[in-house]
């Protein structure tokens, strides 16, 4: 069945705000959670929104808690989430970054101690939104063996770039670390479907497209074997290292994935080019890749957001796409 979006993002709000949040932060973080239902990120939309709940319902997050800063030089900034909401704190953290780019020309803000953000490239649209490069990641607790090893000691650390255009079809790049992130392997699980490539080992070890074998062991693949594994230390790294927040190794210590560390980096290139020259650059570069002779026949080579563009487009006209078993899981959430 397909619902309006208006009605997914009143649900949302109407359970959020029996857990403790105000009209405005309730009415925010639903949007987060709509926004990336509608743009069909349903791993971290519509399909994650139990699990936040159940979060609430256990303290694991307090709707009370949001960011502050703590300190603070010139265009970098290190934050506290305080375990708060993790996609409210990251767009706060995210919009402060962009105020500083408006100063400095780039700003950073180092956000520690976060819950987790859901999409990622949510706060790459964001940064976009508002003429903006982007580049933010977050680490993980503890999901994925470094390669070589057998047991998790990794995480498969989301990693988001963008770039604006004026016509709102903006550049993002959002992806994990892992060939594929845990939400859509959970999705594809619930729809039935086999993985596209191999994304993870079966309990005999073996490299498995089946995204039910992989969730008994949770042994996820790097993208790119040991390069993924690679630069998922250095994000884990960097990333400690500025927000004087947990690594992936400490987190892992919690019990749950809380505590966070979130990096939020936002360039304004309007201090160097017009949105003119911006757009000419990004323009050329999708017009070269959309002129690629596919692989299949019909098929179409995009530019990294285009589909989620797109989407957006189907879904705010015709409505979001939802699975009966998971639209009464979130209505048996009312209180």
């Amino acid at each position: 069945m397909r619902i309006p979006a208006n009605e997914l993002k009143a649900e949302f709000k109407k359970i959020l705000m029996s857990r403790g949040f105000d009209d405005t932060n309730a009415d925010e973080a639903a949007q987060v959670f709509t926004d990336n239902s509608v743009d069909g990120i349903y791993s971290h939309g519509l399909n994650r929104f139990p699990r936040v709940v159940s979060y609430l319902d256990h303290g694991t997050i307090k709707p009370e808690h949001v960011a502050t800063c703590v300190s603070s030089f010139m265009g970098f900034e290190r934050w506290d989430g305080h375990r708060g909401m993790g996609p409210l704190n990251a767009r706060k953290a995210m919009d402060r970054a962009c105020d500083l780019s408006e100063k400095y020309g780039i700003g950073v803000v180092a956000l520690g101690n976060n819950n987790h953000w859901m999409r990622g490239g949510s706060y790459g649209w964001q940064a976009a939104g508002r003429g903006k490069i982007a580049i933010c990641w977050s680490n993980t607790m503890p999901n994925m063996p470094a390669w070589g090893g057998m047991d998790k000691k990794i995480g498969n650390c989301p990693y988001v770039m963008a770039v604006p255009r004026s016509n709102g079809q903006h550049m993002v790049l959002d992806m994990a670390v892992s060939q594929f992130s845990y939400g859509k392997i959970e999705e594809y699980k619930l729809k039935g479907q086999q993985l596209p490539v191999y994304g993870g080992f079966d309990t005999k070890g073996n490299l498995t497209t089946d995204p039910a074998e992989i969730e008994k062991t949770w042994r996820v693949l790097p993208m790119g074997y040991w390069k993924g594994s690679g630069l998922s230390v250095m994000l884990d790294t960097v990333g400690t290292v500025l927000s004087a927040g947990n690594s992936v190794q400490q987190i892992g210590t919690f019990g749950d994935e809380v505590g966070l560390t979130q990096i939020m980096i936002a360039i304004d290139p309007g201090k160097m080019n017009t949105p003119e020259e911006t757009d000419r650059i990004a323009d050329a570069i999708c017009a070269d890749l959309h002129s690629s002779i596919p692989e299949k026949e019909g098929s179409k080579v995009r530019y990294p957001g285009e589909r989620e563009y797109y989407t957006r487009q189907d879904n705010l006209k015709h409505g979001v796409p939802v699975i009966d078993e998971v639209w009464q899981t979130i209505k048996q959430l009312e209180k």
